[in-house]
């Protein structure tokens, strides 16, 4: 299963609309989180919002994620120990105020995520028989303390304010 989120954010258009092409040509169930994104896909199975036990536990059944280039996505996928492909959201396309998507993005790919710049390239890239999980590092760590502090702050039991 071939697993894509796109943050809850903002709409990622041009990633679902490519994603949704894809997976009405390939094998694999591909299941994506669309957020605000008008286009709803027509070839696979998606919600525009999963809670993070879905995510987590989309992340948990996927052979490969496909994601933009958002901090916490990356930290999941990482945690998961599985295949990332990366599409930043770029301010060329209105998808972001400025390129830090970007900047994260090729960060990542020096540490040897694949990271797709042109959108035409992303069904190659899922082709890849090479593409492997990543290991970064601390990543996991990280990713657990960040989800720690996510679920303390939605939690009411814990008497945190924001």
């Amino acid at each position: 299963m071939i697993f894509v989120t796109i943050g809850g954010f903002r709409a990622f258009d041009r990633l679902v609309c490519q994603m949704d092409r894809i997976a009405g040509e390939v094998k694999d169930r591909v299941i994506m989180q669309i957020g605000f994104t008008d286009y709803e896909p027509t070839n696979c199975e998606w919600q525009r919002f999963m809670s993070r036990t879905e995510i987590e536990q989309a992340c948990a059944d996927a052979r490969l994620i496909v994601s933009h280039a958002g901090t916490g996505s990356i930290l999941t996928a990482l945690e998961h120990n599985k295949p990332l492909v990366l599409v930043p959201r770029l301010k060329a396309f209105g998808e972001v105020f400025d390129d830090h998507q970007l900047e994260i993005a090729r960060e990542m790919e020096r540490l040897g995520i694949t990271v797709v710049y042109d959108i035409a390239n992303l069904q190659s890239a899922l082709e890849n028989p090479d593409i492997k999980p990543v290991q970064v590092k601390g990543a996991t760590g990280l990713a657990a303390r960040l989800k720690d502090y996510l679920d303390a702050l939605e939690d009411p039991s814990t008497g945190d304010e924001e």
